[in-house]
């Protein structure tokens, strides 16, 4: 198995989630960066545009599956802030982000995330921090 899939076996269902709901993948995944893609068809605003939300939604996605497998096991990655920046928009299609790590601590880990077309341009900016607390079970 890839470091990818191990991490991701570890991971909680999606099943029922908004991740389900959204279309999104994650197809790369550490501590220090992820990468996931989600289908801009279903995820618009009423003028056919990709939503802002949408794009925020797999932001945080993607830097809180970052956080998790910084966190490690017994630990819960979640967010607590995240700014955004719009660039552009896209109609169709099929947009991809990678959340970078900033700083990876002992209770808070930042990422930024760049969401692209499939044409590579950046449609978002996002800085997402998450905080890492012992899980609940």
């Amino acid at each position: 198995m890839s470091d990818t899939t191990d991490a991701l076996a570890a991971m909680p269902p999606v099943t029922g989630t908004l991740l389900e709901r959204m279309g999104i993948e994650v197809l790369e995944l550490s501590a220090d960066r992820t990468v996931g893609s989600m289908p801009v068809e279903g995820n618009t605003q009423p003028y056919g545009l990709l939503h802002g939300g949408a794009s925020a939604v797999l932001a945080e996605t993607l830097a809180s599956y970052a956080a998790q497998v910084h966190a490690g096991a017994g630990r819960a990655a979640v967010g607590i802030e995240i700014n955004a920046t719009h660039h552009r928009s896209a109609r169709s299609g099929v947009v991809t982000g990678a959340a970078t790590a900033l700083h990876l601590g002992s209770s808070l880990a930042s990422y930024e995330v760049v969401v692209e077309d499939e044409d590579g341009r950046r449609l978002c900016t996002a800085r997402v921090t998450c905080m890492l607390i012992d899980a609940r079970r």
